[in-house]
Formats: structure tokens, C-alpha cells, sequence
């Protein structure tokens, strides 16, 4: 039998704000990230808002960039390192892992997703490039966008030896980012690792490339926080988000003998590929299912057993209709209402950063005994009326497993199983 490997670490920067406390007591309060794209100037676009980092200067319990780092060292690497290295600090100082010893800092894995890397730092580039020459060019411009690089800047600050590591599978990659440290101590290529992922891609090729796309969501310009609307049939698009969320993973027999406290237990993960189109998945979700049953296969549990999904569930009506087939699927013989939620109705598509948070969301309902609600379902879709949607606020409930799915351009699929810890 497998030791458990528990979460002893969190962290989190989304449009919600800085920090998991922050994040939590926001989401279940009903709050919602989504505003007016002030990142530029949208005159004239289609799309007009976005899920914006609140800055300190804007919240009080905002992201202060010169808390994660130096001001040299935010001058040449981009938004998405940022965010990814306040989250990683967070997550290590709640996990309390600072190792001394090149043993143990050699046996410490840093894993960490992103779907687009530094966009806003090309985009910066190219733009410099086209007015002032290429002379103009930083020689810190390739090491700023570079996707690995978040993990690599990461690793350095934390003087990390061990594997480092970069899945760059859109909006699967945080949760592959998870699975893949899950894996890497399991085989006992290293004893704890920070995994998750970050992005930060609210930036005009991104927006008007989603948009192009048909992706994103504009009906909803004048009122930004009902724009993110899973399983609503008013849904029409996605609502393009930022940020970074972390965990620290260990077997629970490294957890004890330094004495952390573990927070959950990472119990199961499955990963597939459709095969089958760029952007949309199976209208049947038939490999997305597929990744939920290996999850729950490895975590040892039936479907009667998760207590919430935090379902993957943009508002794109293609994917929220994908995702309900498979969920029917795998919770149609459970013989109860499963509860499903998506807490991007709150912070809108941080892409590949996603998993990552929802993971943590997963985590701390389990901590908490709380389901986080998703908000403006005011209209179910008629495929949802099987499962309990959690649109009436956050609920007390009795919670030991939680299902958390991640689904990526490229037909990629990852869902990860979290279990009560004791």
C-alpha cells in the first residue's frame, strides 16, 4: 500500500486578492475578481473586462510585487514570475520548509505550470523591436517570458536542487503540475515538493487572440461580476484571468518527522488526451471521464464517496455541456445529488493557473467543512439537473473527498482527488 502524501503547504495570488486567507474568506463571502480590463486601453474591443490582480495601492489585501521580490529582479522577469513567487512563499512558509542541508534541498522538487508563459513580456519586445530597433533589447527579455522560467527563478530563490519542472499544457497545466510531483515522490525521486502555476497574460494579443476565438464572454461588459457564469445558460464565454497558486506535497512520514501539519491528503490523479480537436473536447466527455476514474481508481474511492467537484467549468457553453456529459458519467449510479461548483464564477480562467487554485479551494473545504458556492447560476442548464450546483451561497457540510478537474487546449484532461486528513 502507498504512503499518503499530504498538503502541508499553500499559496495563492488570483483577481480575489493576495493570499489563501484573503482568497477564502472572498470567495465564500460571494465575492467576485471580475472588473474592468484596466490593463489598457479596450476602446472599441469586444471584450472589455477581465480578472484582474487587485495591486496594494487598489486593496488593502492586494499583491505588493516588492514583497515577493527585489526591485532589480522585478525589473527583468514578468508578471507571471511574480505571482508565482509570492505563491511559492506563502506556500513554504505555512509548510515551513526552508532546508538548510544540500540533502535536503536536493530531494525537493519545484514543479510549475503555466499555459502561456511571459506574453506581455514578447509582446513588450516585439513592440520594441518594431519602434526602436533590436538594439534596444534587454539582455534579460528571453530569460523574462521563458515558461520554465517561473519554476527556474522559483528553484534559485529557494535554493532547490531537485527536479524542476515546466508542464506547459494550457489550461491542464497546473493540475499536471500537481500530478507530476504526486508521481515524482511516489517513485522516491525526491521526499516534498512545490508545485502549482501561475500566469499573467491580460494583455491585448492574449484578450484580442481569445476573442478572435470566440472564447470570451462580452455580454456582460456593464456588469463584470456576472460575466463568469458556469452552468448558467446565459453563459457565453470565459472571463481571461491572472495570478499563481502553490502547494507543498510530502509523504505524510516526512510531514511527521519535521513536524508539519498536514492539511489534506493528495490521494488520486488521472490525466488522458482526447485526441480529437484543438479546443473542444469530446461533446461526451468521454476522455475527461476517463481522467476521473483513474483518479478515483488511485485514490481508492467510488464517485458515491466525493462529496464536491470543483469542476473545471469556464462558461463556455461547448465545455460546460463536455463537462456535465462526463460528471454524468462517472456520478450517474452514485445514488445522490453531487454537489458541483466552479469557483471561476469567482475569479474567471486564471488558464494555467487554474488547477492550482482550485486545488487550493479543494483543500480548504476540506479543512473547513465548507462548500464554496459558484455564483450567477440563476438559470441551470437542463444537463445540470442531476447534481446539486451550490448556486444558494457557501454550505456547511460534511466533507472527506473532493474531486477537482482541469481540462486544456490540446484535448489535454487532468483531475486530482484531495481526502480529508485523520
Amino acid at each position: 500500500m502507498q504512503e499518503p502524501i499530504v498538503v502541508t503547504g499553500l499559496g495563492a495570488v488570483s483577481p480575489l486578492g493576495a493570499g489563501v486567507a484573503t482568497n477564502w474568506k472572498r470567495l465564500l463571502a460571494g465575492q467576485s475578481g471580475i472588473r474592468q480590463n484596466t490593463r489598457f486601453d479596450t476602446q472599441g474591443w469586444k471584450c472589455t473586462i477581465a480578472g484582474l490582480v487587485p495591486s496594494r495601492a487598489e486593496d488593502p489585501e492586494g499583491f505588493d510585487p516588492e514583497a515577493a521580490m527585489d526591485a532589480k529582479d522585478l525589473r527583468r522577469t514578468d508578471l507571471f514570475i511574480h505571482y508565482a513567487m509570492a505563491a511559492a512563499q506563502e506556500a513554504l512558509d505555512q509548510a515551513g520548509w526552508h532546508p538548510e542541508n544540500f540533502e535536503e534541498r536536493a530531494r525537493t522538487a519545484t514543479i510549475v505550470g503555466t499555459g502561456v508563459g511571459g506574453v506581455p513580456a514578447i509582446t513588450g519586445a516585439a513592440e520594441t523591436v518594431k519602434t526602436l530597433g533590436v538594439r534596444r533589447l534587454s539582455p534579460f527579455v528571453v530569460p523574462s517570458f521563458l515558461p520554465n522560467l517561473a519554476a527556474g527563478q522559483v528553484s534559485i530563490r529557494f535554493g532547490f536542487h531537485g527536479p524542476a519542472g515546466a508542464p506547459v499544457t494550457a489550461c491542464a497545466a497546473s493540475a499536471q503540475a500537481i500530478g507530476d510531483a504526486l508521481r515524482m515522490i511516489r517513485t522516491g525521486e525526491v521526499d516534498i515538493a512545490l508545485c502549482g502555476g501561475t500566469e499573467g497574460c491580460v494583455d491585448p494579443v492574449a484578450i484580442g487572440g481569445f476573442t478572435a476565438a470566440k472564447a470570451l464572454s462580452f455580454n456582460f461588459n456593464d456588469e463584470p461580476q456576472r460575466a463568469s457564469r458556469p452552468f448558467d445558460i446565459d453563459h457565453d464565454g470565459f472571463v481571461l484571468s491572472e495570478g499563481a497558486a502553490m502547494l507543498v506535497i510530502e509523504r505524510v512520514s516526512h510531514a511527521q518527522r519535521r513536524g508539519a501539519r498536514p492539511l489534506a491528503v493528495l490521494s488520486g490523479y488521472g490525466t488522458t488526451t482526447d485526441a480529437h480537436h484543438v479546443t473542444a473536447g469530446w461533446p461526451d466527455g468521454r476522455e475527461a471521464a476517463r481522467a476521473m476514474q483513474m483518479a478515483l481508481a488511485m485514490a481508492g474511492v467510488g464517485a458515491e464517496a466525493i462529496d464536491y467537484v470543483n469542476a473545471h467549468a469556464t462558461s463556455t457553453p461547448v465545455g460546460d455541456a463536455a463537462e456535465l456529459a462526463a460528471l454524468e458519467n462517472i456520478f450517474a449510479s452514485s445514488g445522490k445529488r453531487t454537489p458541483v461548483g466552479s469557483t471561476k464564477s469567482a475569479t474567471g480562467h486564471m488558464l494555467g493557473a487554474a488547477g492550482a487554485i482550485e486545488a487550493v479551494f479543494s483543500v480548504l473545504a476540506l479543512q473547513n467543512q465548507i462548500l464554496p458556492p459558484s455564483l450567477n447560476i440563476e438559470t441551470p442548464m437542463p444537463e445540470a439537473k442531476a447534481f446539486d450546483l451550490l448556486s444558494d451561497g457557501a454550505r456547511p457540510a460534511r466533507v472527506d473527498h473532493v474531486l477537482s478537474n482541469a481540462f486544456g487546449f490540446g484535448g489535454v484532461n487532468a483531475a486530482l482527488v484531495f481526502s480529508r486528513y485523520g
